[in-house]
């Protein structure tokens, strides 16, 4: 136990240095691959049209690792609220909250950030910017708030809180919750359902229980989070990133944080293997098969009684047998009297107008909700996930 105490700070240590030379020269590492393949609600676009999470990711944990290796300078980086109360040190609500001092939640953080990237992509670098000043203001207000309840309810002062940008990571699980569609991927027990957002909560879970108050924080972040989102007091008119800051951070910005994107034709960077090279293709056909293998999973799992066991190879997509990745044989002609009549395979439903609607009203447009439910055989919940990938 003492071993393991010892150890782990310094492998998530290594591991955000490895994280944050990947992320800074754009390559396609061994980690990268490593987190595509766990977070199977973001797809394997690396941080293609995600500027400011990837911006978020190399700067604060460029600070968290500088911090730690000049542990004099912490000071100044402590959320102290009774500082803030007492002795008006005001500058700690911008410190206090941006850089975390603890490696752990640095890590678990990045790990969240880069998961949440999807709502980058596909609400725009400026409504996520807004979403994140917004809840960021919220927070603070709400963490004094918390506090002094809990000061009021428990006779207990609340001096200092974790320090870094978590309030606002937090507060991003609320349209996780609400729009990212959930996806069964196996079983546990045969009672116990593993879905393809499971992983995610689990990592909040370990954020959440790292410090003894980071509830405080996550409830404030939760809170912040529903209040923004649902647009109480239009609070979304109020707490905006103007204009004219995105138009600076357009030029400025983001052609220094901007990632190319990825075209299978192109070589790989230096340093990547040959290994690497063949994984990266196999994941690519596993998205080409992604659908035919959804309907064939689905037929299987009716005539196979559940095993009661962790189905390994289900959870972790990029640890199937390559060989088994074969699609669906078409069905040979009956009759000859009728070869050019047959159907297509996915065409056989006709699809529903409401479950278009409710696409086009997440954003996307007509012409790809239509073929998204065509070719996911009129299954909404496949439908989403696969316009959110792609």
């Amino acid at each position: 136990m003492v071993t393991a105490w010892i150890l782990y700070p310094t492998l998530v240590r290594c591991f955000s240095v490895s994280f944050l030379t990947c992320l800074a020269k754009d390559l396609p590492l061994d980690f990268g691959t490593f987190l595509d393949s766990m977070f199977t609600t973001t797809g394997s676009r690396g941080l293609y049209k995600a500027p400011l999470s990837k911006s978020l990711l190399l700067i604060l944990n460029g600070l968290t690792v500088m911090l730690t290796l000049l542990p004099q300078y912490q000071e100044m980086f402590i959320y102290n609220l009774q500082a803030v109360i007492q002795q008006h040190q005001v500058w700690r609500l911008l410190c206090g909250r941006l850089v975390c001092l603890d490696v752990k939640d640095s890590f678990c953080s990045s790990l969240l950030i880069y998961n949440f990237r999807i709502f980058e992509r596909r609400f725009g670098t400026r409504k996520f910017a807004s979403f994140l000043l917004g809840t960021w203001c919220l927070s603070a207000l709400m963490d004094f708030l918390l506090a002094q309840a809990f000061q009021f309810l428990f006779d207990h002062e609340v001096e200092e809180l974790p320090a870094g940008l978590l309030a606002p990571v937090f507060s991003l699980f609320v349209p996780f919750y609400l729009s990212v569609p959930s996806m069964p991927v196996t079983q546990v027990l045969g009672h116990i359902h593993i879905t393809n957002k499971s992983l995610v909560y689990i990592i909040g879970l370990q954020l959440l229980t790292s410090s003894p108050f980071m509830w405080l924080l996550a409830l404030s972040g939760l809170i912040s989070g529903g209040l923004y989102y649902s647009n109480v007091l239009w609070l979304q008119k109020i707490l905006f990133v103007p204009m004219w800051m995105s138009w600076i951070g357009r030029y400025t910005v983001e052609p220094i944080f901007s990632s190319s994107q990825p075209n299978n034709e192109t070589p790989l960077g230096m340093g990547a293997t040959l290994d690497i090279q063949r994984q990266q293709r196999m994941d690519m056909l596993d998205q080409q098969l992604l659908l035919a293998q959804y309907n064939e999973s689905r037929r299987n799992a009716r005539h196979q009684p559940q095993a009661g066991l962790l189905q390994w190879t289900r959870l972790f997509p990029s640890l199937r047998h390559r060989g088994q990745n074969r699609p669906p044989v078409q069905p040979h002609p009956q009759a000859q009297t009728h070869p050019s009549t047959r159907p297509p395979l996915l065409d056989n439903s006709p699809i529903a107008e409401e479950q278009v609607a409710l696409l086009v009203e997440m954003g996307f447009s007509r012409t790809d909700a239509l073929e998204a439910l065509r070719a996911s055989n009129n299954d909404i919940n496949m439908a989403t996930n696969f316009l959110l990938q792609h």
